[in-house]
């Protein structure tokens, strides 16, 4: 297994004890600090699994299904918990998710088709967005910038997981097409 492998296994191993410390009431307010490292350092695996896979031609299609797998399991568990913590409201975790189960299936049946679908950067940009909003809504510092900053990083994720889903969809409008 390959060090960017290891990377995408990291960040999915990473997860449960994110979630443990961000939600265990005995941790009080150090949970979210703690969870909140956690975060960050599973956040930093995905920048530097993909350069390093592309740096040193090891894409694998093991790295291919985990990557954006171990992504979307760490922002959807990050998401789920800022629901428990009072954090986020359901209905912005439900569009966002949503968006995610959808892309997931188009790329099913672009599978089926043999095409292989990149991300693009609406998608890149969204990720990079949703994890800003989780690190500061995690963080929820009693200050008006940061619950300022909190609010504007929550819209502009939905924005942008809304525009990414419509770009993904537009531009690979023909493997719709095809299941006619």
């Amino acid at each position: 297994m390959n060090l960017p492998n290891k990377l995408t296994l990291l960040r999915v191993v990473l997860i449960p004890f994110f979630v443990f410390f961000l939600l265990a009431p005995a941790f009080a307010d150090n949970g979210k600090y703690i969870a909140t490292v956690i975060f960050i350092i599973a956040s930093l695996t995905d920048l530097f699994d993909g350069k390093i896979a592309r740096k040193y031609n090891l894409v694998t299609n093991f790295g291919k299904f985990m990557d954006p797998l171990a992504d979307k399991l760490l922002v959807c568990a990050a998401l789920i918990c800022l629901i428990d913590t009072k954090d986020l409201s359901s209905w912005i975790v439900i569009v966002i998710i949503s968006r995610e189960f959808i892309i997931s299936g188009f790329r099913l049946i672009a599978a089926e088709q043999q095409i292989v679908i990149a991300a693009s950067y609406w998608g890149k940009f969204k990720t990079t967005f949703q994890m800003l909003m989780i690190i500061v809504l995690v963080l929820d510092i009693d200050h008006k910038f940061f619950q300022a900053l909190g609010v504007a990083l929550t819209y502009i994720s939905l924005a942008l997981t809304v525009i990414s889903l419509a770009d993904y969809l537009y531009k690979n409008r023909d493997v719709i097409r095809e299941q006619r």
